[in-house]
């Protein structure tokens, strides 16, 4: 069975304030092979995301005037709970794509890092219930009325689920509404969409986002024909990375991530992929496909 793609591309995303290098930053790992075809890894560590935005496009172009295909890997989910765009009021036939313009809309990211992802966790608060939930976690000099540092109190049966069901495949993946703290991938989504969307923009049908535009199913050769670039979701945790020491984590997540992808394609199993775990119940596709979104490889 012939690969999907030439290169795996995965991106450890931040939603840090000022720029950053090191831990806790962005890397971006580029397993692809070289002249002999075989799997040669580089990694980037650029100290802002619109550097990362710039290097992440460059590398992209650089497949496109190859005509290698690459499926690029984001660290931070690429959709909300089933409800959050009937929520906010948002129309559409996709409720994904909805929530992507209107946080495209929102969202003010600086060259500098400075951004104003409290300020829209906040706002969201206000449109759909008035308090400070479901989003949570903020420095206190950033608390309002509509966002407090801690979590102001658990999900009940009337409210937007706590996690997707991808977070729960995955077990152990953090809630999207936490914004702030270690494991914050709320923040990070928050600001992370909208370079996806604007990526995607760039591109156009060149660049299909899993499962939202390909279907919650197994993607085979066909599939992918005229598709330059596949964007899904990952989780580096699932794949228990193990790094030399002095490594910085980070890094070695990246490398993981893509080094597992590119061996599932070599031995002709990473179309499987991204098909629904079996016995996946039909109700959690259908929210994943227009919604949610879900992990790559969560609940295999």
């Amino acid at each position: 069975m012939p690969r999907l793609f030439s290169a795996y591309v995965i991106v450890d995303w931040s939603a840090a304030a000022k720029p950053s290098t090191g831990a806790d930053s962005i890397w971006i790992g580029v397993l692809k092979r070289d002249v002999r075809f075989r799997l040669a890894f580089e990694s980037f560590n650029p100290p802002t995301r619109a550097e990362a935005e710039k290097k992440l496009a460059a590398i992209l172009d650089d497949f496109k005037k190859r005509g290698e295909r690459a499926l690029v890997g984001f660290d931070f989910p690429l959709g909300f709970p089933r409800g959050f765009a009937a929520a906010l009021n948002l129309t559409g036939e996709q409720p994904w794509r909805a929530v992507w313009d209107q946080l495209d809309k929102m969202v003010k990211d600086k060259a500098d890092n400075t951004n104003n992802r409290f300020g829209v966790g906040s706002e969201i608060n206000r449109r759909m219930t008035g308090g400070p939930f479901p989003f949570w976690g903020c420095p206190p000099k950033d608390a309002l009325t509509t966002l407090q540092p801690k979590r102001s109190r658990p999900h009940g049966p009337g409210d937007l689920p706590e996690f997707r069901h991808t977070d729960l495949a995955a077990k152990g993946a953090a809630s999207i509404w936490k914004l702030y703290y270690n494991g914050s991938v709320g923040g990070q989504a928050i600001l992370g969409i909208p370079a996806a969307r604007r990526l995607k923009l760039a591109r156009g049908e060149a660049v299909k986002v899993w499962p939202f535009e390909t279907g919650f199913r197994t993607l085979n050769e066909q599939d992918l024909d005229g598709v330059e670039v596949v964007v899904a979701e990952v989780y580096p945790s699932l794949f228990k990375p193990q790094g030399s020491p002095g490594e910085v984590k980070d890094l070695v997540q990246v490398r993981t991530t893509a080094e597992h992808f590119a061996r599932l394609d070599e031995a002709g199993k990473l179309g499987t992929a991204f098909a629904a775990p079996t016995g996946t119940a039909a109700d959690v596709i259908l929210d994943a496909e227009r919604e949610e979104g879900w992990i790559l490889g969560a609940g295999a």
